[in-house]
């Protein structure tokens, strides 16, 4: 009977969420090329079922410092993005809220140099032309690894460049070093002539992180937890299909077969929950060390989360 009860209980719980979801008459989701639970999802479809009548609008961005930009702007919902570009955008002033995460993936990042290079060490990048998108997850990858050799940013050039405009310049020799996260990473790998000089590993968890604004979570709590539910089925999809997850997002992205596969075998599973104190005090910890160089104010990452006291049980939004 206890049994029933609470399957009665979940069944309209989901009902009455549903219902809430349907006052949307649009959903605007922002995606890179790295978001791969919503490439997943947008290519079955998994939006679209759980949103009947509601317009699904999906808008891609070269990386999470522009995307951050159009959700401050009133132009997204929400979307998805690696761990630095929230903090800039809130150092900034921009309306943005961390609403959920997935798993560290401190494997899916690089500093690459070329094959023929003489750059041999982290040391050797002083004075050297470094390409990376400023505000992002790289910036921070770069931020860290220069300590190991107690360097700073100042002691390398920086060239701000969008991901595709990166490695157009990493290709031609126009920079020495690029600081960039996958699938890029692995695009690079499978089809420029790129060396790895370091990882994440060591150095940034690279937590991905759901972002949304604070009218839109006050407004439509509901609509966000079934987002979720269909981030997790797609999560789900890619752990029990990994072949057919490599071609929907070879199709999504643009990416070779074998890009596409590399960049799949070095994600590990990540579904997305609600942001955990312990995260949340590691994205402390990052914008404590931009502060540090001098690179953004002070601010407190705990006044941007959504700590959604009234959320469902966890298998309701999974």
């Amino acid at each position: 009977m206890l049994r029933l009860n609470l399957c009665v209980l979940v069944v309209l719980t989901a009902l009455s969420l549903t219902a809430r979801a349907a006052e949307l008459a649009e959903l605007r989701i922002g995606y890179q090329k790295s978001s791969v639970n919503l490439l997943v999802a947008r290519r079955l479809g998994l939006v679209e079922q759980r949103f009947p009548g509601v317009r699904v609008r999906w808008v891609e961005f070269a990386a999470g410092p522009q995307l951050l930009e159009a959700l401050g702007a009133g132009s997204l919902d929400l979307g998805m993005t690696g761990d630095t570009p929230p903090i800039f955008a809130q150092a900034a002033g921009r309306d943005v809220l961390y609403i959920g995460q997935e798993s560290p993936k401190p494997h899916s990042s690089a500093i690459l140099v070329q094959n023929d290079s003489s750059i041999d060490s982290l040391r050797a990048l002083r004075g050297r032309r470094v390409a990376f998108q400023r505000g992002s997850s790289a910036h921070y990858l770069l931020l860290r690894a220069l300590e190991k050799p107690d360097l700073r940013l100042s002691d390398v050039e920086p060239i701000y460049l969008a991901p595709a405009d990166a490695r157009a310049a990493f290709e031609r020799h126009s920079v020495d070093a690029w600081a960039i996260w996958d699938p890029y990473w692995a695009a690079a790998a499978t089809g420029a002539q790129a060396r790895v000089l370091v990882t994440g590993e060591g150095l940034s968890d690279d937590v991905s992180f759901y972002e949304s604004s604070h009218s839109f979570a006050q407004a439509h709590p509901a609509a966000i937890r079934i987002v979720f539910a269909a981030i997790n089925a797609a999560d789900q999809y890619v752990r029990a299909h990994p072949a057919e997850a490599s071609r929907l997002v070879a199709a999504a992205t643009g990416l070779d077969s074998e890009a596409a596969r590399v960049f799949l075998e070095r994600r590990q599973d990540s579904p997305v929950d609600l942001p955990n104190p312990h995260v949340i005090a590691g994205q402390q910890a990052i914008a404590d060390a931009f502060t540090s160089a001098g690179i953004i104010p002070h601010i407190d990452i705990n006044a941007a989360v959504w700590h959604a006291a009234s959320a469902p049980p966890q298998d309701v939004a999974r």
